[in-house]
This record gives structure tokens, C-alpha cells and sequence, in this order.
């Protein structure tokens, strides 16, 4: 389930917005998108892994939300996780061709190292 929304790394480009099949975010004008309908949440990974510059984290083994805050995600490594997993992004190495049953297990919770 979509849990974060970085404030601070977010660029308003609103992909996110766009991408969800659910509806899950709202967009508003000269700030960043908010988690508008959580609970709508499907798990889908199409938010982490379209946002160009890992901003948001979804929780992998959520149905109900677990009050993740950034700083303890940023903590045990990198926000968008299942981004970094398929290699999308800068200096990354493309996996995307990769079976990803094996990549979608190294995914942590929340709170887990």
C-alpha cells in the first residue's frame, strides 16, 4: 500500500498521478500530490517505479496502512526500493527483462533490515 510521499524529493511532476489505475492521489497546483485514497491502494509498484526521482514508497506486505516515515526509511536504504530493484533510474542497471518473482522477494517492509 502507497505509504510516502517525499515532501522533499518530489518534484510535482504529478506522473504519479497519472499512472495509478485506482485513483489514489490527488494532484494540486504548485504542490506536491497527497495520498488522497490509501485504502484504494492496490499495490501495483506503477507510482515507486514511474517516479523519476524516488519519492514515493509503497509498502509490499501491506493491506492496511503501517505509518511508514521517511526517516526510518531512508534509514535501512533506498525509498523507492522496488524502483531500485528493476534498475530504473540513474546509474542503475536495467533488470526490467528479468524474471521478477525472484526481484519482488528482496522487497523489505517497512521496518525490516
Amino acid at each position: 500500500m502507497i505509504e510516502l510521499i517525499s515532501e522533499t524529493r518530489c518534484i510535482g511532476c504529478d506522473i504519479c498521478v497519472r499512472i495509478c489505475p485506482t485513483n489514489v492521489f490527488d494532484a494540486r497546483p504548485d504542490e506536491v500530490p497527497v495520498i488522497a485514497r490509501q485504502t484504494d491502494c492496490q499495490t501495483c509498484f506503477m507510482c515507486e517505479a514511474y517516479c523519476p526521482v524516488d519519492a514515493l514508497y509503497v509498502a509490499p506486505e501491506s493491506s492496511a496502512p503501517v505509518g511508514a516515515d521517511e526517516a526510518t526509511l531512508l534509514a535501512r536504504g533506498p525509498l523507492s526500493e522496488y524502483r531500485e530493484i528493476l534498475g530504473w533510474g540513474p546509474g542503475r542497471t536495467n533488470k526490467s527483462d528479468q524474471d521478477a518473482a525472484p526481484l519482488l522477494r528482496t522487497l523489505r517492509g517497512p521496518f525490516q533490515r
